[in-house]
């Protein structure tokens, strides 16, 4: 009986769930971990190639939707697609993002643009569009992506640190907007994983092992990592949990 009771707690079965990024890095693996938990996923990006490559591998119900995040005006469209598959979303994982590495003084208006629409932009447009089917429910999951530079800073990163910085007030501001309508809103900040994104870091060996030395556990992140955490946000186990940024670093920011 109990471990029924445990099981039920942190399910996500049968849920109807949209991540975006889901071609790529973590939104791929958030995307696995929901399908492969019972969720029926829609897997939202531009690249459709790539999201079929993920549905070949994900397995589950799964289904994709390709868009530009960047474009605002395509977004409300989008959101309708996504609901055609399984119905409108109960979950949604915003997890698409972009990083230019700019330097602050050579910080382009196009870098600086598409930065702040598809990492910062993009998720309240997608949430704004999906909350009142959430809201008529009365049970909504939203996980954004924070990131370690939503609370410090790094080289070449003022235009991604300004929209990460704005997740977790978003993260925030939604939570106290939709969570007495039964929505959620958390964020996942991860620490440094090997993706697309974070290319430049794994590609340097002394890098890499720099960052992984600053963690409190003495290694860099594994996207298998994630999924207990994203699952936690997304189930009923963290019905009284909302408006927090939990940081998936091991330990990055506690030295």
């Amino acid at each position: 009986m109990s471990e029924l009771y445990r099981a039920d707690l942190f399910s996500v079965a049968g849920r109807a769930a949209c991540v975006t990024g889901a071609s790529s890095g973590i939104g791929r693996a958030i995307a696995t971990t929901l399908a492969q938990a019972g969720a029926r996923v829609v897997g939202l990006a531009r690249r459709g190639a790539a999201l079929e490559d993920w549905r070949a591998v994900a397995g589950g119900e799964t289904a994709a939707v390709t868009a530009d995040l960047s474009d605002a005006s395509a977004i409300e469209a989008a959101a309708a697609r996504a609901a055609q598959p399984f119905g409108p979303p109960e979950i949604l994982v915003n997890a698409a993002g972009v990083n230019t590495r700019e330097p602050a003084d050579a910080v382009t208006d196009e870098g600086w643009r598409t930065t702040i629409d598809i990492n910062l932009a993009a998720p309240f447009f997608l949430a704004r569009a999906l909350v009142p089917a959430m809201r008529e429910r009365g049970w909504g999951r939203i996980v954004n992506i924070a990131s370690l530079q939503s609370a410090r800073a790094f080289p070449g990163g003022l235009a991604y640190g300004a929209s990460k910085g704005g997740v977790a007030q978003l993260t925030r501001a939604m939570a106290e907007a939709w969570s007495r309508d039964g929505i959620t809103a958390n964020a996942l900040a991860p620490g440094f994983f090997p993706t697309e994104l974070t290319g430049p870091v794994f590609g340097d060996p002394a890098l890499a092992a720099k960052h992984a030395a600053q963690t409190c556990i003495g290694r860099n992140g594994e996207l298998a990592d994630l999924a207990g955490p994203v699952l936690f946000l997304c189930s009923d186990s963290a019905g009284y949990v909302t408006g927090q940024i939990l940081y998936v670093d091991g330990g990055y920011t506690a030295k």
